[in-house]
């Protein structure tokens, strides 16, 4: 978990975040996508928060053309030089979420990775409003979380602690309320002893309230997977997969 303005996912962390969520779980979730939402080379897709593109490559690599934004210039930087050297579709905007608007139509929009929880249920709103607009009527949307009340409650863990590639991560959260949200400090050890610390939030919404501000924002919430397009979600499980639609 990390805040969107302050993510220490970036330079040698990002290795670590590949190391998180490997690349069969992106090929997994890009071999549901294409079918679910019956994608082709005609298809547009928004790719929100988009990282260092896993969604956004896998899905230009099979000829879908992907608009990939994301606030983080050394994402964005490297997500450019795969397209160019690739030749890729993929048009690539490094700017916040909150900001981004478009008169380009889409036929889905992706946030996904947990991203949309580093933001409270105003700037969620605002984010699905947004994502709303630019939505072509019938269009469809997917976010992965695995933040929101059903998960996070029952998983809470005040203390832990992982290793990952020579890396040791401590961590400290509390559950805190009025706002309902997580907040964790991090204490990441480096292989040479050298230490950083770094605070994170993540909102935690209920799916009753993400259905309201689905609601609010013009679409209807039409499925929640825990594996898309197999399994229905059910509490506890370690990730949600919501599945929305543009209101006609």
């Amino acid at each position: 978990m990390s805040n969107i303005n302050d993510s220490y996912f970036d330079g040698y962390y990002k290795d670590i975040w590949k190391t998180i969520i490997p690349a069969e779980l992106t090929g997994k979730e890009t071999d549901f996508m294409i079918p679910y939402f019956q994608l082709s080379e005609s298809s547009r897709v928004l790719d929100l928060m988009c990282g260092y593109g896993r969604h956004t490559l896998a899905l230009a690599r099979k000829g879908i053309s992907v608009t990939a934004v994301d606030n983080l210039h050394d994402y964005t930087k490297e997500i450019k030089a795969a397209v160019e050297t690739e030749q890729l579709p993929v048009t690539v905007s490094t700017q916040h979420v909150l900001d981004f608007t478009s008169t380009e139509p889409f036929d889905l929009a992706l946030c996904m990775g947990n991203s949309l929880n580093f933001f409270n249920a105003d700037d969620t709103l605002t984010i699905l409003k947004n994502i709303s607009a630019c939505l072509k009527p019938g269009g469809q949307v997917l976010i992965n979380t695995w933040s929101i009340a059903e998960i996070a409650i029952p998983t809470f863990k005040p203390k832990s602690w992982s290793e990952i590639n020579g890396m040791k991560f401590l961590t400290s959260s509390q559950y805190l309320f009025q706002p309902a949200r997580i907040v964790t400090e991090h204490i990441i050890i480096a292989p040479d002893g050298s230490t950083e610390t770094k605070t994170g939030i993540d909102y935690i919404l209920s799916l009753n309230e993400m259905e309201s501000l689905f609601h609010a924002a013009g679409l209807s919430l039409k499925e929640v997977y825990s594996i898309p397009g197999r399994k229905k979600f059910t509490i506890g499980e370690p990730r949600a997969y919501l599945v929305g639609e543009k209101v006609a």
